[in-house]
């Protein structure tokens, strides 16, 4: 079996730092499997630092935000940085008035650009599988 690579988005880091039953059982063998490559994206990343230190989250296991960056780093396979072919598929995608987050748009257009699978638990993400997304929803 070849390893596959995977995005996954904000949520599904803190559930897998904090709560694993908060993850689907199909979520939980694509992160338990030691040869997939778990990427987060970058600004997913900027995301969980400014929830960390906003104290909007509690992960017990994350003391500081060098402790996310740590986790992602030990745990995942790394992270995925923003390039200018992301941003070129970015601006192609469509504005959907019920959903404008900056954070899921990048990288969704991430996925869709180097053809991976995003892993999420935010149902707005189907309606970029119309643009090229190949979508698995941690559906709780």
């Amino acid at each position: 079996m070849k390893p596959e690579r995977y995005l996954v988005d904000s949520n599904i880091v803190i559930y897998r730092a904090s709560d694993e039953d908060e993850l689907t059982a199909e979520v939980k063998d694509i992160l338990g499997n030691t040869r997939n490559y778990i990427y987060v994206p970058s600004k997913c990343v900027e995301e969980l630092i400014y929830l960390q230190q906003s104290r909007r989250i509690d992960v017990k296991i994350w003391r500081s935000a060098g402790d996310i960056i740590r986790y992602i780093n030990d745990e995942l396979a790394g992270i995925k940085y923003v390039a200018m072919e992301h941003l070129q598929t970015l601006a192609r995608l469509p504005l959907f008035p019920d959903h404008k987050d900056p954070t899921d748009r990048i990288a969704i257009a991430q996925a869709i650009t180097e053809k991976i699978p995003i892993i999420s638990s935010d149902r707005q993400f189907h309606d970029y599988k119309r643009s090229g997304l190949e979508f698995i929803y941690n559906k709780r």
